[in-house]
């Protein structure tokens, strides 16, 4: 099935006539598409049609009927630059990490909190990191693990979220964690005692204990650190015109100040050295 579509306030209907046009046809819409007079291919003209996975928070959420987030502002500097509109696709993590939702012509970008991996390279092209993120385990209080070998040790019942970096690293620990589709799920799964520790990236966590009620729950039980850089993609070997124009938004964004106010606008007080300096 097709994801949502969401465009700021585009219609369900324009969704679903999108999604079935793509079902009818039986391929690509890619054909449909446009190429720019500076290169850069679009799905749809005057649009830059971005795949993310809801909700993803502080990188993509919905508030208010829009989706907002770090990812979106990013992108929205993006196609301010390429003098058009961003449009969001909400789909599947899976097709979007192997490259299937860039490659059925369903979007031009993929954005949605990210990591760059080599296995994920051989179906997508990265742009330039714009994030460094760390995995974090939380936990229902109460609930005694600290790490990764207690959690093994004393058979703590652990989820993660399907397909993700924290799931493999969970699965290279020797842990067996129960898959949620999303994140909001995963959550809600140590909310009702379904696991009784998760594991997810560390500014998710972060995001979730600034709600009282998360807080007066869950409490952070280790910061695991992996080195872990997301990246934004598109189609491989397919549109290197648009990387080229991501990768020149990103490096504007660090020399002007942009990037340091959105990150302390969505994830909080900006490390140093976090904008690559």
């Amino acid at each position: 099935m097709y994801g949502r579509l969401i465009y700021r306030s585009a219609p369900l209907a324009i969704a679903l006539t999108a999604s079935l046009a793509l079902v009818t046809t039986g391929c690509s819409t890619e054909s449909n598409g446009t190429t720019r007079a500076d290169g850069v291919k679009l799905v749809k003209a005057g649009t830059l049609t971005t795949c993310t996975h809801l909700p993803y928070p502080p990188f993509q959420l919905e508030k208010d009927g829009k989706v907002v987030g770090f990812d979106v502002a990013m992108i929205d500097l993006v196609a301010k630059d390429l003098g058009v509109k961003q449009q969001i696709v909400d789909k599947s993590f899976e097709t979007i990490k192997t490259g299937a939702d860039l490659n059925a012509g369903i979007c031009d970008v993929a954005a949605a909190g990210m990591t760059i991996t080599d296995e994920r390279k051989q179906n997508i092209d990265f742009s330039s990191p714009y994030f460094e993120a760390d995995q974090a385990l939380l936990t229902r209080k109460g609930v005694s693990a600290k790490t990764m070998a207690d959690i093994k040790s004393k058979k703590i019942k652990m989820g993660s979220q399907s397909a993700t970096t924290g799931e493999s690293k969970a699965r290279e620990e020797g842990l067996d964690p129960t898959s949620f589709e999303s994140s909001d799920a995963e959550l809600n799964g140590l909310r009702t005692g379904q696991v009784d520790v998760i594991i997810q990236d560390y500014p998710v966590v972060q995001t979730w204990l600034k709600d009282p009620a998360n807080a007066a729950k869950f409490e952070l039980a280790d910061l695991v650190h992996t080195g872990e850089q997301y990246g934004f993609a598109v189609k491989k070997n397919g549109n290197p015109q648009l990387l080229k124009a991501i990768n020149k938004a990103l490096e504007k964004a660090n020399s002007d100040g942009t990037y340091k106010k959105l990150y302390e606008q969505w994830i909080g007080p900006m490390p140093e050295g976090a904008d690559g300096k």
